[in-house]
């Protein structure tokens, strides 16, 4: 009895319950604990408590990549209204999943396909569809975007809430797409999302009171860009920066955010566990190049993570 007690116990004091102990663990614990414990020689200041998380690949999966899969739900209903688009590519691959088309694409594809697909309506009329996205859609493998979060790293965002830490996502993604959600998965307010913005034009005339969404792109929100708009957006280094290794986004938020004069934690994701997610790489390695070489703590999902979605 009293040891059903003493794990009881244990378990309403772990703040990170999916996560494995371990040195991962123990370092992220020890730096929230130093930094917002008075008279630590490391304590730093509650406004100064800021932490900065990537999105895509870091607190929900990227593959299937959630933002692609709202691009195809765009496309088959912009499909429905103009039917000449069944014929025309890319539309014609993303409607008939022809993969190998697909592949070929360029960046710059693809950036003109997020155009295509994100603007040229009211931001109203985005919020409302994005919404209805979250509401319906479903993964290959039949799951809801809301089973695709990281559950170890929704218990951190509480563990840095719980103390004093102001936590902000800054996402490649776009800005509306990822706010549209992020106070119900993250329990993030949407004011406190960074991501990739899209020009608009406000209308102020008869029955119209809104900001309209403009095909060309002000800040893709990617590498070298996120410690721009960290500081444009927030005015000060975070103290905790956590990105993920598969595309070198986020080396660049993890290496300003360790420019703070206050002590600084920066993570690493890594997609190291193929029979839970998927296991992919950098073909130069440069995100765990660089957390090795600048000390990073690298989260290993296969080994720190318990668990990898909600259950």
């Amino acid at each position: 009895m009293f040891l059903l007690q003493v794990i009881f116990t244990l378990a309403q004091t772990d703040p990170l319950p999916s996560w494995n102990e371990g040195a991962t663990k123990d370092a992220i614990i020890s730096f929230v604990k130093d930094v917002s414990t008075e008279g630590s020689d490391k304590f730093v200041p509650k406004e100064y408590r800021i932490a900065t998380f990537d999105n895509d690949g870091t607190l929900w999966c990227e593959k299937p990549l959630i933002q692609g899969l709202y691009v195809g739900y765009r496309v088959k209903k912009m499909a429905a209204k103009n039917p000449a688009l069944r014929k025309k590519q890319p539309y014609k691959a993303i409607l008939e999943g022809d993969k190998a088309y697909l592949h070929k694409l360029t960046e710059k594809d693809l950036v003109s396909l997020i155009i295509q697909t994100h603007t040229g309506t009211s931001e109203a009329e985005f919020d409302q569809d994005v919404r209805e996205f979250f509401n319906t859609a479903k993964d290959h493998n039949g799951k809801a975007m809301h089973q695709l979060l990281y559950q170890p790293q929704l218990e951190l965002l509480q563990f840095l809430r719980d103390n004093g830490f102001r936590v902000y996502i800054c996402s490649g993604g776009t800005i509306e797409f990822v706010r549209a959600i992020s106070q119900e998965y993250y329990g993030i307010p949407s004011e406190q999302v960074i991501g990739t913005r899209f020009k608009y034009l406000y209308k102020d005339s008869a029955n119209i009171n809104d900001l309209y969404r403009q095909p060309a792109i002000v800040s893709f929100n990617d590498k070298q860009e996120k410690p721009v708009n960290i500081r444009y957006h927030i005015g000060k280094r975070p103290i905790l920066a956590c990105g993920n290794e598969g595309g070198g986004g986020d080396i660049y938020m993890l290496r300003y955010s360790q420019g703070n004069t206050y002590p600084s934690l920066q993570l690493l994701v890594d997609h190291d566990d193929n029979e839970r997610e998927s296991a992919y790489a950098e073909k130069d390695n440069k995100s765990l190049n660089w957390a090795k070489k600048y000390g990073w703590q690298v989260i290993s999902m296969k080994k720190d993570w318990k668990r990898i979605f909600p259950e």
